[in-house]
Order: structure tokens, then C-alpha cells, then sequence
């Protein structure tokens, strides 16, 4: 019996010593296994809500799959605007277009995750196939919301990495655009939609962001009084000088339709008299998340500068 209870008292304190170990390790977050199959609690605008740490699914009904895009986490369904985006084609090939009335579609697409505005009106159905998260749109400034998504697919690091960086760029090109062009000149950002014109506000997509936020441009008076507080503002061919800028980023849906281009109206105008009206795709410019921010930024680089 002496000389068995130096063993047993081994054996004691190696379990207890095990049993240590694995107190310590349960109080901290388990890692990713990175089968899609742990999660974590999400705090949304609307509560809390478990989601998958890795998420390998992802159905997005909302503007935001240029920023899952850029943070390389699977889409296997987008709304339509992003699907007709010529520049997320590659990224989408394998992914099915949806909308938030699709339900059957959607949960043959099995996500383990859906993503979209505040304002679908299927939410509650929704939620009984996958977490379910949703924004208000402009709740949130551009930057901030590319974090936030960051947060929500477990990746808060890479996209303020991205954010970063993007202020700085954006911020050391406005300067050089400034001395090029002076310090007074005027930037509108109009769009010729479905045979109706717009005029954009600073948070809008459409290089909005890109121009009077992150770059500080100038907006002509005009569009500042109609156009800043609403984000958009609806106008017709005959009143369009008034809220041309020196600078214009015309945004076009139909590379066919030119009688806006065409009329006197826009003839007459200093930004094309001086060939600094600059046409965008549509499709390719219309959202503000990360990807197309990045696109968005080049295109208006070159423009100014050419280079």
C-alpha cells in the first residue's frame, strides 16, 4: 500500500492539472473550425443574432455584395442590380439571381446566411430559413458600413485594413485634382435613368462618396440646395444647365440614348464646351461598397489626371 500511494498521488495532480487546463480553455471563444459550422452572436441594428464564424452561403438581397466580394466570402444569391453589374460578373458566375419573394429558390440555395436592407418586407420568413441580418440603408456612413459587415462575417481586421487605406488614397488624389483643377471648381455627379434625369447629393453611390466626402470637392449651389438633404433630385433637359458643374460624371444606363447628350441644353454647358463631361457605366457605378468605391476612385483618378 506505501508504495502505491506515490502513484495514485501522481495520478491526482496530472488530473488535476488536466482539469485545470481544460477550465481555462472553455471560458475563452472556440476557433473556427472552418467547416461553416460555429458561430457567434452578431449585434445588429435589431438585436442580436447567431451567425456562422465562416460563413460559406451567403445570400445577399441588398448593396453589399461588393463588399463580401472584397472580404472573399461565398455568394450563392444577389439581388438583380448586382447581377446586371458588369464588374461582379466573374465573382457571381456561380451565384442565382434572387429576390426577398424567392423563398423556395432561396432555400434551395441553402445559405447559411442572408444579408439585406430593413426594408424587406418577407424578414420573418426569411429568418426561418437562415440568420437573417438587415441594415437601414444611410444609417451608417460608406466607410463604417463596410465595417460593419466586416463584423458581421468575422473579418473586422481585413476591412478596416481596406478602409484605411482607401481614406488615404482617396484623400491624396482629391488633393491632386485640386491643383490641377483650382480650388473653386464645381463636380456634379447627373444620371440619365429610364428617360428621367437626375442630380446626386454627397451619399448617393455614383462616386458621390468618392467626390465630396472622401475628396472634398466642390457641389455646385444648385445641386447642394436640391439635392444634398434628399441624396437625389429629379430634373428635366431644360433646366440641366443650372445643375451642371464645371466637372460633370455622367452616369448612363442605355449607351444608345444620346438626346440628352444631343440637346442644346447640354451643349451649351462650360463642362462640355470643354470636354469635362465624363460617362460612366451605370451598372458599373451605381453602388457605394467597397469594391465599386475602389473602381469608382480610378475611374475619377484618370479622369482628372490621366493617369
Amino acid at each position: 500500500m506505501k508504495k502505491l500511494f506515490p502513484v495514485l498521488l501522481i495520478l491526482v495532480i496530472v488530473l488535476a492539472a488536466c482539469g485545470s487546463n481544460n477550465s481555462s480553455g472553455s471560458e475563452e471563444k472556440a476557433p473556427s473550425t472552418g467547416d461553416g459550422n460555429d458561430t457567434f452572436t452578431y449585434e445588429s441594428e435589431n438585436g442580436p443574432v447567431e451567425v456562422p464564424t465562416d460563413p460559406k452561403r451567403v445570400v445577399v438581397l441588398s448593396s453589399y455584395v461588393g463588399d463580401l466580394i472584397d472580404l472573399d466570402v461565398p455568394i450563392v444569391g444577389a439581388d438583380a442590380w448586382s447581377m446586371q453589374n458588369p464588374r461582379f460578373e466573374d465573382a457571381l458566375k456561380d451565384a442565382e439571381e434572387v429576390t426577398e419573394d424567392d423563398l423556395e429558390k432561396i432555400i434551395e440555395l441553402k445559405p447559411d446566411l442572408i444579408i439585406g436592407f430593413t426594408s424587406l418586407k418577407n424578414l420573418d420568413k426569411l429568418k426561418e430559413i437562415a440568420p437573417t441580418v438587415t441594415f437601414t440603408y444611410g444609417k451608417l456612413n460608406y466607410l463604417d458600413q463596410h465595417v460593419e459587415i466586416g463584423k458581421l462575417v468575422n473579418k473586422e481586421e481585413e476591412a478596416q485594413a481596406w478602409v484605411d487605406d482607401f481614406t488615404k488614397r482617396a484623400a491624396e488624389t482629391g488633393e491632386q485634382i485640386k491643383e490641377k483643377i483650382g480650388p473653386d471648381a464645381t463636380v456634379s455627379v447627373v444620371e440619365n435613368f429610364d428617360k428621367q434625369l437626375y442630380v446626386y447629393g454627397d451619399n448617393w453611390g455614383r462616386g458621390t462618396e468618392v467626390l465630396y466626402q472622401a475628396m472634398s470637392l466642390n457641389m455646385p449651389e444648385k445641386v447642394k440646395a436640391d439635392a444634398l438633404e434628399a441624396g437625389y433630385f429629379a430634373l428635366s433637359t431644360e433646366v440641366l444647365p443650372e445643375y451642371m458643374g464645371d466637372y460633370v460624371f455622367f452616369s448612363k444606363f442605355d449607351d444608345t440614348d444620346t438626346s440628352v447628350e444631343d440637346s442644346e441644353s447640354f451643349q451649351n454647358t462650360a463642362a462640355a464646351k470643354n470636354n469635362h463631361v465624363y460617362e460612366v457605366d451605370g451598372n458599373a457605378f451605381y453602388f457605394n461598397d467597397s469594391n465599386t468605391l475602389d473602381y469608382q476612385l480610378d475611374f475619377i483618378k484618370e479622369s482628372f489626371l490621366g493617369k
